[in-house]
């Protein structure tokens, strides 16, 4: 049937090729083009531009040198495949992918296995405006603060290469918008006996006089986790570029009954005006592996005192890292010293209480609403049966280690995550960096629906937009794809709002219960209701068969009771021809409530994908590595999979963006 535009018009459709199960097919056949004829000349001269970089340029991983950026004392020809992280006493740091491909630096050092990247494939994997370091490795978000009119995000950092190391350093990056950044010196390196295998994760807290203070775990000569105290050396400096550590550090040890390696990354401290003392919580497991949160308290962030009991405790869910603990409003953040004057005041109060922690055992963030009893030093979740480390999930992709921050310039709460690498380590080596932050995101309650929060981009995110495009109201047949005429489609800011048929949703009366969106084959997954969306960083040439593509769907399931229940996913298998990365299905279902359209907004930036759901009420991100859709070769289609129902994008507009061109440190003269 013909695709229907808004002014009236129509254009032919595009027959949808079902996708292989094979997800890690490697063998590209060549397809005819698509789209206008100026569009097909342009991507011929960008293919052959891309041949030229390619060839002026190639190296592959095969042929890495055996020194420079390899981590000091590490042998390149090591065979080991042991992770380096839980031994130490940290989360795995590697990328998941097998050793046979590289997934650990050394495996296979003949690369006999490694797919061969070109140079120009690597560089363009490097984002646009999400924030990363110039070059090596980077891990969690570390202390963000406002301050002095300047946001300040630190992060774990390895100077010495692009893999993650026994030596890892605090990172630091100075914003006036959270988007366009200036590099600045490491703030803190592991030098000394409490912090020599580490300075690692920890929170900023700014006291009512205008000092910070930074609380930070270290790793000690012994391995033994201990929290550290460190201030600024000239707090006049608004880029806080020289840092101090407590000449009595450490100021805290493991109490009794916790594992010496299971205490560490405390939260960022507030305010008790009950007896006047400061607050902190730190993540931790107790010998039956249950993860728990402990709370400290403390008059001068010296000395400290463990108040009696656990804060909050959840069986089987194991270690629990970056702890986090703050009050959600409905429209604006709420700062925790605040809320906690106001619950006593009021005696009580609504507002609720996020517990999040980053589970060491499946390293995913998990979250759950509640309530914090600061009299009692309790936290109770809402619902038991989605307690945390069980239930709700910040980001149903790749996204760790996420710590918040109350930001009191625009009275929000602001989360950063980690979003790490899923390709190899030999592959990182090579273009000598490894991970990305998110983009910041806010944090509300959804009020909606009052069991989960709502993530949004940050609203400076919108200063990058330059060309949009609207492309008005689309229909998509079932079986059929619909290219979109984009002048460059690496960096976008999507949003799009889908309506199924309602006759198609009528007649489709049959049960469908099963459907899940790691096992359920992914947008090849064929029903009568889904899967239909955007396949975005899709080879702009040529579609169908095994051509490269990152799917973003909604699939609708009719249950036994006669509702729909509407997932929202990623397919990652078909993201890349390359062997030597990780390729997932990933997602959950999300709640739609009555007369809501299917929306999304999706952010694309080159080897990122974020994408948030109904408003934010469900995110995914996505790490791909394509090795074809790129450049100007890559693509956006939208998609219907599904087999009885037409699919209308009924608003599409898409934002290319610009990038945020971080600026190096230069020191003033």
């Amino acid at each position: 049937m013909p695709m229907e535009t808004r002014d009236g018009g129509s254009r032919l459709p595009c027959s949808y090729v079902p996708l292989p199960d094979d997800a890690e097919a490697t063998v590209v056949g060549h397809g005819r083009q698509t789209g206008p004829l100026f569009a097909a000349l342009r991507l011929v001269l960008a293919t052959v531009l891309l041949a030229v970089v390619t060839l002026a340029g190639v190296r592959f991983v095969g042929q890495l040198p055996t020194t420079g950026v390899v981590m000091p004392n590490q042998p390149a020809t090591s065979t080991t495949s042991s992770s380096r992280g839980p031994e130490s006493g940290v989360s795995e740091k590697t990328s998941g992918v097998p050793a046979e491909h590289g997934g650990m630096l050394g495996a296979d050092a003949t690369g006999s296995n490694a797919f061969p990247w070109s140079n120009a494939m690597l560089q363009w994997q490097r984002t646009g405006f999400h924030f990363q370091p110039e070059k090596n490795w980077m891990n969690d978000p570390n202390g963000p603060v406002y301050y002095k009119g300047c946001y300040h995000l630190f992060y774990q950092y390895n100077p010495d290469g692009a893999i993650w190391g026994n030596k890892i350093a605090w990172g630091h990056a100075v914003s006036r918008d959270l988007l366009r950044w200036r590099h600045l010196p490491v703030a803190m390196l592991p030098d000394q006996w409490y912090d020599i295998n580490g300075a690692w994760s920890g929170s900023a807290t700014v006291l009512p006089d205008g000092r910070i203070v930074m609380l930070y775990t270290g790793s000690t000569n012994a391995s033994m986790q201990v929290q550290c105290l460190a201030f600024p050396s000239d707090p006049s400096d608004p880029l806080l570029t020289n840092w101090t550590k407590y000449e009595g550090n450490p100021v805290l040890y493991p109490p009794p009954h916790v594992g010496e390696k299971d205490f560490r990354d405390p939260t960022t401290a507030w305010y008790d005006g009950s007896d006047g003392m400061w607050r902190t919580v730190i993540g931790s497991k107790d010998e039956r592996h249950a993860g728990m949160a402990l709370t400290y308290k403390t008059k001068n962030f010296i000395d400290f005192e463990l108040i009696p009991g656990v804060l909050h405790r959840v069986p089987a869910t194991g270690m629990w890292e970056c702890i986090d603990l703050y009050p959600v409003g409905a429209a604006k953040g709420i700062d925790m010293t605040e809320a906690v004057a106001a619950a006593s005041n009021s005696g009580g109060g609504e507002v609720l209480h996020v517990m999040k922690e980053s589970s060491d055992d499946d390293r995913h963030d998990y979250y759950a609403l509640g309530r914090y009893d600061a009299a009692t030093n309790k936290w109770m979740p809402l619902d038991a049966d989605v307690d945390v480390g069980i239930g709700l999930r910040y980001d149903w992709g790749k996204f760790y280690a996420s710590k918040t921050f109350y930001d009191p310039a625009k009275k929000r709460r602001v989360l950063w995550g980690w979003v790490g690498e899923t390709d190899s380590e030999r592959a990182d080596v090579a273009k000598g960096w490894a991970s990305l932050q998110s983009i910041p995101r806010t944090v509300v309650l959804d009020t909606k629906t009052g069991s989960n929060l709502i993530q949004w981009p940050v609203v400076e995110v919108e200063t990058l937009r330059t060309n949009s495009t609207n492309l008005g109201s689309i229909t998509v047949d079932h079986g059929s794809v619909f290219p979109l005429s984009l002048h460059r489609a690496t960096q976008l800011d999507i949003e799009a709002s889908f309506r199924l048929d309602p006759l198609d949703v009528i007649a489709a009366k049959e049960a469908d219960v099963g459907y899940n969106c790691s096992t359920s084959g992914g947008a090849a997954g064929r029903g009568a209701l889904g899967p239909f969306g955007l396949l975005v960083l899709a080879d702009a040439r040529r579609h169908g068969g095994d051509t490269e593509q990152t799917a973003i769907y909604f699939y609708v399931a009719r249950g036994l009771d006669g509702g729909l229940r509407t997932h929202f996913c990623h397919d990652e298998s078909r993201s890349s021809r390359a062997n030597d990365i990780v390729k997932r299905v990933v997602g959950n279902v999300v709640p739609v409530l009555d007369g809501e359209a299917l929306s999304i907004r999706v952010l694309v930036d080159h080897s990122i994908v974020e994408s948030f759901a109904q408003g934010g009420r469900s995110t995914v991100t996505s790490r791909v590595y394509p090795t074809e859709a790129i450049y100007a070769n890559a693509g956006v289609y939208l998609f219907n999979n599904a087999t009885g129902a037409r699919v209308t994008a009924t608003s599409l507009a898409v934002h290319e963006m610009d990038s945020s061109y971080n600026q190096a440190y230069m020191a003033s003269l």
